[in-house]
């Protein structure tokens, strides 16, 4: 019960700072666009009226929805002890919603608010990690089903028993990489190899990464720095499942950088979505900060796919725990967290920064 009434406290105290951060700048934005739009040559800029117009719809969403928080947290601390337990499911549901909405004020960067690129590579270690990667990539693919975001897998090289080698997948969705760059890194499992006839205990590792996605980007390729390759998009065990050439990859040249898409049906789709993924790394590349801000966006960079490098373990044997290394969160449910349960290692990870 004291644990319940405190979560209760915690959040009160979370509230008043968040309306001194966040609160009081929603209704002041909202006040400055309803100033604006009162303009008689408001929508002779239509992309940018369309902007504004779904901005403060937004933003009226965010306000209706602290104040809805402020006023069923008002109605829990208002219960005794019995009714406080007789309400502990809703309790639970209650912190879960704000410590997401909590967890949102803390993204301010750049790039936040914006879609990623999800990069996954399997670690040393063969058919086993390959295995992993493929479990991660799942794992990601289910997170992003419960935050409601568009997750499309473009490009995988797979193993000959179906594992993942690497793969690159586009998420679209509010906050989509103010969410996951903080899942850049080395990721451990240790389980019973399914794959031991011995039935062997094993250690496996897989690095992610994460890339803001920039869809508006607009430069200038040259042609002429590029070689563009087609091939027939495969599945498991190298098994062509088409047989036009309809997957491309695309390498510019002079810098290295590769970007592959398979996903759509067409090549010309294929290479058109290569293309904007190549655009997106060379942007980054080519900003002002370049190296520096390219090293700390792409936080798994350099990374060593190894032991001791890991950011969070998943064990499932010969004990359950789920842990990350930064923020010492901690689960005894890796099966949950497997099935796209992120929410507080996610939500830690991003209000510690």
């Amino acid at each position: 019960m004291d644990n319940l009434r405190q979560q209760l406290e915690d959040i009160k105290h979370k509230l008043r700072a968040t309306r001194m951060m966040d609160i009081d700048g929603i209704t002041t934005r909202i006040d400055d666009i309803e100033l604006e739009m009162q303009s008689s040559d408001f929508w002779k800029d239509h992309e940018k009226a369309g902007k504004l117009s779904k901005e403060l719809n937004e933003l009226k969403e965010e306000f209706e929805f602290w104040n809805s928080v402020e006023k069923e947290l008002g109605d829990y601390l208002a219960l005794d002890d019995a009714q406080l337990e007789k309400n502990r499911d809703g309790v639970k549901m209650f912190t879960a919603k704000f410590n997401r909405a909590y967890a949102k004020i803390f993204l301010s960067g750049k790039y936040d608010k914006g879609d990623a690129l999800l990069y996954v590579y399997a670690g040393a270690g063969g058919v086993d990690a390959q295995d992993w990667a493929a479990m991660l990539l799942e794992m990601y693919r289910k997170y992003a089903g419960r935050m409601n975001w568009e997750f499309n897998l473009l490009d995988e090289s797979q193993g000959e028993q179906g594992g993942t080698k690497t793969a690159v997948a586009e998420i679209k969705g509010r906050n989509v990489f103010g969410y996951l760059k903080g899942e850049a890194g080395v990721h451990r499992l240790v389980r019973v190899s399914p794959f031991s006839a011995k039935k062997l205990r094993h250690t496996s590792f897989a690095l992610v990464d994460v890339l803001p996605e920039l869809n508006d980007v607009k430069i200038e390729i040259d042609p002429k720095d590029l070689r563009v390759d087609t091939f027939r998009s495969s599945g498991p065990g190298g098994q062509n499942v088409n047989k036009l050439e309809t997957a491309v990859r695309i390498t510019h040249v002079p810098t290295g950088i590769v970007a592959a898409s398979q996903s759509e049906r067409s090549q010309s789709q294929n290479k058109e979505k290569a293309m904007q993924v190549l655009s997106s790394k060379l942007a980054k590349m080519m900003e002002d900060a370049k190296v520096k801000e390219l090293s700390e966006l792409s936080q798994a960079s350099n990374t060593e796919i190894e032991w001791g490098s890991q950011i969070r373990s998943y064990v499932l044997n010969p004990y359950k725990l789920v842990k990350d290394n930064r923020t010492g969160v901690e689960s005894h449910d890796p099966e949950g967290v497997l099935e796209g349960e992120l929410d507080e290692f996610i939500e830690a990870e991003i209000t510690s920064l």
